[in-house]
């Protein structure tokens, strides 16, 4: 038989180990800080072992919480995607996708029909991801931009987040080399302000300063860049169809590295689950396509993450 001791102290004691705090734990499973704390303290009673280390404002896993916990949450994962399987409706097959809105609508969606066509029964849903949102708990997965460091997930790199100018044709013609750029033209994302400053000095411009209009996200860049505002920092995947269709040109021969990559992440158990092992295999396929335009690429010495 199991010998399962306390689930509703176990319960509880993952969810602190994993917010951070009896507070949050509480909120998330609707009772108040204090129950939490006495459903904690009455399983490392029955364990014999001291889970937290109780500081001021702060909770602090010991060497045993660890390993507690990081058994405890992938079955607790696990178990909240069987349930939502065991509970949808009857023939309903479901892939939820976490993924921020630039990458879906520049690469993902455009594609998205060639999975259709091999999976014609699994429902593909989004949600909203990107780099400041954390792993949804109904995700099945999710596609993120990073260093590849995400704790209790898998991250499989699926591109380069290489970098390299792209305007319309028209402004192409008289940039004959990076030493012609000017800094009113050159568009500006607001979240990666580093982006402009690790190529310029690559190409040996660190002279040149950056301040053009300044768009929030990467795909509103990329679309002032196409309607001819100025010059803006591709990064792939998003600039590929673009420079396929002509809309964008690259107009020097030279890519480089960010520091990081795109990844796919999710839970370790999901590669059982066949309609995420379907997607993982499409993706993959598709992420190792080749890019739109070839262009030079070199590498850095210190990339900056």
């Amino acid at each position: 038989m199991r010998r399962l001791l306390f689930l509703n102290g176990i319960k509880a004691f993952e969810a602190a180990a994993r917010t951070g705090s009896f507070a949050a734990a509480g909120l998330e499973l609707s009772v108040s800080a204090a129950a939490v704390s006495r459903m904690v303290h009455l399983l490392e009673e029955r364990l014999g072992v001291a889970l937290f280390e109780r500081k001021a404002n702060k909770l602090v896993l010991t060497q045993a919480g660890r390993a507690y916990q990081s058994g405890l949450t992938p079955i607790f994962d696990a178990l909240a995607s069987l349930t939502a399987q065991v509970t949808a409706p009857s023939g309903v097959r479901v892939l939820t996708i976490g993924v921020g809105h630039t990458f879906a609508m520049r690469w993902l969606i455009p594609r998205l029909s060639e999975f259709r066509s091999e999976e014609p029964d699994i429902e593909v849903r989004f949600t909203t991801g990107g780099a400041s949102v954390p792993f949804g708990e109904d995700w099945s997965c999710g596609i993120k931009l990073g260093t590849g460091d995400w704790p209790g997930l898998v991250a499989e790199p699926l591109f380069a987040g290489d970098l390299t100018p792209v305007c319309v044709p028209r402004l192409a013609t008289s940039l004959k080399r990076p030493a012609d750029l000017k800094g009113p033209s050159l568009i500006r994302v607001e979240h990666s302000p580093e982006d402009w400053p690790i190529w310029l000095k690559a190409s040996g411009l660190a002279r040149i300063n950056a301040r053009g209009p300044e768009f929030q996200f990467y795909g509103q860049a990329l679309q002032a860049a196409a309607d001819g505002l100025g010059i803006a920092m591709g990064i792939r995947p998003y600039i590929d169809d673009d420079l396929a269709a002509g809309r964008l040109v690259a107009p020097f021969d030279l890519s480089i590295p960010k520091g990081m990559r795109w990844y796919l992440l999710y839970r370790s158990f999901q590669t059982e689950q066949r309609d995420f092992a379907a997607f993982r295999r499409w993706i993959m396929r598709a992420a190792s396509g080749p890019a739109a335009r070839p262009v030079k690429r070199t590498s850095r010495s210190s990339p900056r993450n």
